[in-house]
């Protein structure tokens, strides 16, 4: 970052007075870095930039001009200082006005004279006027290079007639070979050159001395005699007497008049000689004193070519101050052309102007130009209300070139795809992620299945909608263009477009009038342009909200595929960053509701977008479950969709997330919302719904899941869980699961997702700020529990049903009767039969979820238990041998599954004790025990498995 410099300051000028173009000396500090920095300089309110020379940051030497001020400070304005300060004053004295031909007492100095057209001092030709040997010695020069006096004497020089005159360089150059008595004699002859020269005007004075008395006296003697003539001539006059040929008078009079014509006719070719002279010297000091104007429509026409428009403004500042009233017929034919000049540099420059693009300095510098240039009308208003047009051009024009290419799009897929293949590739680009359960299965292994999966490799190529890349490409005229134009604005009305000249001749203030009767008109452009640019985003992706006119003027996209979340986010974003560049512009809020507005609509329609296509995520998570479980019975479909759920939050994190500004259409009480453009209280209810429907779309999912055949299940991705194959040795890579071990792994996904997942999904929305989410969890959890118990019946239906029915078929096999068997010898088949049926359940239920075991136990168990109740009930009566038998194989079912009986079957079997007669005999109950414990031994290993468990479930 460069140093900031200090502002210039003058502490010194000599001479400190003067008159009119006396050339002065400026010293003080900060003076500028070089000629080009200096931008301003003027001594008692006039501007003498035109004549400065910069000479080093502490001197500057330039000529004072004809100021009106007689006292006034030194002020130099430089572009790295600014605006400077003056400690000291020069006194302008004014000069008497001498003609053309008036004769002067002052000694004009030819050998250095000013020219105005090239704004440097140029010398006479001195070949004439000065002596070719000052010295009057002999020349003896030595060898000494041109160069190396240079180098040794920077800054000077050699020519005696030079005001950066050496005497040291002339003697080196001159006479470096010379004797010290030449030298002598040199000093000695230059001397009496200057003795002679100041004794010259004196001695011509003297001299003529006599010659002025005797011409004094003439012409007093003539006097006297021209008045003694009168009155002889009177007195003749007054006495009657006729004039005589050859009186006295007459003759001296014809003398006189003799003599006139003799003198007049020696000297007639001297004087006439003499005339012409003068009046040849007075024209060509003419064509020299005026020779700037002469030049000057020249030098304006080259000027002009070249781009240096300031040097023109001040040369046409210049020749109007000198010559915009003459009455010189020369003059003004001259600055008539001059005037046609300028008037053709005027429609130039308001061309420039009125151009576009341009950038904001061009235009702050034409608008300069043409005040100095004092052209008609406000090219500064003209110059806005063009940049307007041409802002409102580039909007309409980006939306057409867009629709456009879409045509032109459309028309070459149909011709190279008649058939409407291609509806694929345009899903895809309207879609530009994939599916929740692709980034879930692609990114990393799930916590539930603990399958380990190969993430595939993505070639897909996701081309940015035209509608997405249109908006920015509208962004970027934006906030390219609109911010110049209000800057441009700003500075139209702080007067700050003009220049000094511009600020004394009024225009400022003039400008700031304008800008205030025209506020409102540029208020209305600042409206036009933020509207059409809103209405060409909603045409782009809101085209439900303009009318049918609206859309003809801003619609036209051919919309087959809508935009995805995460196109409406990064849309969002765009628009947002336009307010955000607008706002920095301090432009006022009421100006740009209209985005605001654009802003909450693009948020609601973004949500409601993700959750609508959140709910086909979640359908083809469902889809893609492999069915492949953990020591919980869990497959991966929770936690796939808690994943999808959170994955839906932080698509929606941004475009929920409130700017400064902007509201929470989430947490809005309705007096709020009631000032909205959006009814949020409907917004709310199609978000509950939503929400709603993405759960039941997943609850509908899992009840299909369920119900489906088997050559209805895709086996194709399905895998077995490594981190823990002794679970299921019977299971191969092409497992297919049955319907019961269908349902069995639904059930368990049921009561993990009612115990972890929807409420992990709870914490999840009230942290990304939806609030109010309590009663679409219960809603949720209920309609999971209504499809586990569901699921649950009919699993038990199909387990419970056969063992059962297989009960009494069993128990009168052989055509048994209770009231005629044989003493008992053990527990009979039929039970065994039974109990092998209810482990073979255990199996099953615990190969799939440890902690359905009991769940499901318990409830065949009852169905057991009532049954053998209601077999007991119906015997009439029973033997000796028969309540021996009958109370052995209760008592052995009933100890066999003591683990998983609950009231209901401890009732039932109750009630099936209380229909046996009672064992009185001591033997009758020895033979009981023996027969029980026998039974036990025997099927000690087969009635391991009901016994507890201490392996806790492998959580989540």
């Amino acid at each position: 970052m460069s140093r900031v410099r200090q502002p210039p300051l003058v502490t010194g000028i000599s001479p400190n007075e003067g008159t009119s173009w006396t050339k002065v000396t400026i010293r003080g500090e900060n003076l500028g870095t070089g000629p080009a920095d200096l931008v301003g300089l003027s001594i008692c309110g006039h501007n003498c930039l035109l004549t400065a020379e910069w000479m080093s940051a502490s001197k500057i030497v330039c000529r004072v001009g004809p100021a009106k001020d007689d006292k006034g400070e030194i002020i130099v304005t430089t572009k790295s200082g600014g605006h400077g300060t003056s400690t000291v004053s020069f006194k302008l004295l004014k000069a008497e006005k001498i003609g053309i031909l008036d004769q002067s007492a002052v000694w004009v100095d030819e050998m250095n004279y000013y020219d105005m057209r090239t704004d440097r001092y140029k010398g006479i030709s001195p070949l004439s006027l000065r002596p070719s040997n000052p010295l009057g010695i002999d020349f003896d020069k030595g060898k000494v290079p041109l160069k190396d006096l240079e180098a040794l004497f920077p800054g000077v020089s050699g020519e005696f007639t030079s005001e950066n005159f050496s005497a040291t360089w002339y003697l080196i150059e001159n006479h470096s070979v010379t004797s010290f008595d030449q030298l002598r004699m040199a000093a000695s002859n230059l001397k009496k050159q200057a003795t002679k020269k100041n004794e010259g005007s004196l001695a011509y004075v003297k001299g003529g001395l006599s010659t002025f008395f005797e011409a004094q006296d003439a012409l007093a003697g003539l006097t006297e005699l021209g008045s003694l003539d009168a009155a002889i001539h009177q007195r003749l006059e007054s006495d009657g007497t006729e004039r005589v040929e050859g009186s006295m008078t007459q003759r001296l009079e014809n003398v006189l008049n003799r003599a006139s014509d003799t003198a007049d006719t020696l000297f007639q070719e001297v004087l006439g000689r003499k005339d012409k002279a003068d009046s040849t010297r007075n024209a060509l000091n003419v064509l020299q004193r005026f020779k700037f104007l002469f030049n000057l429509p020249l030098n304006i026409e080259r000027n002009i070519q070249k781009g240096d428009y300031d040097v023109v403004i001040n040369d046409y500042e210049k020749a109007k101050s000198l010559f915009s009233n003459t009455e010189v017929s020369v003059f003004k034919k001259v600055y008539a052309e001059v005037e046609t000049r300028i008037g053709a540099l005027r429609s130039l420059l308001l061309d420039k102007l009125l151009e576009t693009p341009s950038t904001l300095h061009d235009q702050k510098r034409y608008i300069r130009y043409l005040s100095d240039l004092h052209a008609s009308g406000d090219p500064a208003w003209q110059c806005i209300s063009a940049q307007h047009k041409w802002i409102l051009g580039l909007m309409q024009n980006c939306k057409e070139e867009f629709i456009n290419y879409q045509r032109e799009r459309g028309m070459r897929a149909a011709a190279v795809d008649p058939v409407g293949l291609g509806a694929i590739a345009l899903d895809l680009e309207g879609d530009p992620r994939p599916s929740a359960f692709s980034r879930i299965r692609d990114t990393a292994p799930l916590s539930k299945g603990g399958i380990l999966h190969t993430p595939r490799h993505s070639t897909w190529h996701y081309e940015t909608p035209q509608q997405v890349q249109f908006v920015e490409k509208l962004s970027d005229v934006v906030i390219g263009q609109l911010p110049n134009f209000w800057k441009l604005w700003i500075s139209y009305v702080n007067g700050s477009l003009f220049s000094e000249t511009g600020e004394k001749s009024g225009q400022v203030e003039k400008s700031k009038k304008n800008a205030r009767q025209r506020q409102n008109d540029f208020k209305k452009m600042i409206e036009e342009v933020t509207h059409r640019l809103v209405k060409l985003v909603r045409g782009a992706l809101l085209p439900s909200t303009l009318t049918e006119l609206e859309l003809r003027l801003y619609g036209g996209w051919e919309n087959k595929t809508e935009l995805t979340g995460p196109w409406l986010t990064q849309v969002i974003h765009t628009v947002r960053v336009i307010f955000e560049a607008l706002v920095a512009l301090e432009i006022p809020n009421d100006l740009l509701q209209v985005i605001q507005d654009l802003l909450l609509e693009l948020r609601h329609h973004c949500l409601l977008v993700t959750l609508h296509h959140t709910a086909d995520d979640v359908k083809r998570v469902a889809e893609k479950e492999d069915w492949v479980v953990d020591n919980e019975g869990i497959t991966s479909l929770p936690a796939q969709f808690e994943q999808c759920m959170v994955q839906m939050l932080q698509s929606l994190k941004e475009p929920m997330e409130t700017k400064p500004g902007e509201v929470n259409i989430l947490q809005l009480d309705q007096d709020q919302a009631s000032e909205l453009c959006v009814d949020i209280i409907k917004v709310r209810e199609q978000v509950e719904k939503l929400w709603k429907d993405i759960n039941k779309v997943f609850i509908n999912c899992l009840e299909q899941l369920s119900t489906k055949t088997d050559r209805d299940i895709d086996t194709s991705h399905m895998s077995v869980d490594l981190a823990s194959p002794n679970l299921f040795s019977g299971i191969q890579e092409d497992f297919c699961p049955t319907l019961e071990q269908r349902l069995l792994i639904i059930l368990s996904n049921c009561q993990y997702l009612e115990k972890h997942t929807f409420l992990n999904l709870a914490e999840h929305f009230e942290k990304h700020g939806f609030t109010g989410t309590e009663k679409i969890t219960r809603v949720t959890v209920h309609a999971v529990k209504e499809l586990d118990e569901s699921l649950f019946d009919a699993y038990i239906e199909r387990k419970s049903d056969p063992i059962v029915g297989s009960l009494e078929p069993g128990i009168y096999a052989g055509h048994f009767d209770w009231r005629d068997c044989s003493t008992p010898t053990g527990v009979r088949n039929y039970l065994k039969e039974a109990l092998v049926n209810i482990i073979t359940v255990h199996a099953e239920v615990f190969t799939v979820s440890k902690d359905l075991v009991p769940r499901v136990l318990t409830r065949i168990i009852e169905g057991v238990a009532e049954e053998m109740s209601r077999l007991m009930q119906c015997v009439s009566s029973f033997s000796k041998n028969g309540a021996i038998q009958a109370r052995l194989e209760i008592d052995s079912l009933r100890d066999a599954v003591a683990s998983y009986l609950s009231s209901e079957s401890h009732a039932s079997f109750k009630q099936a004790l209380e229909v046996l007669p009672q064992l009185h005999n001591g033997a009758d109950k020895k033979l009981l025990e023996e027969l029980l414990n026998k039974f036990k031994s025997s099927m000690q290993l087969q009635l391991t498995c009901f016994q507890p468990s201490n392996v806790q479930p492998v959580k989540r």
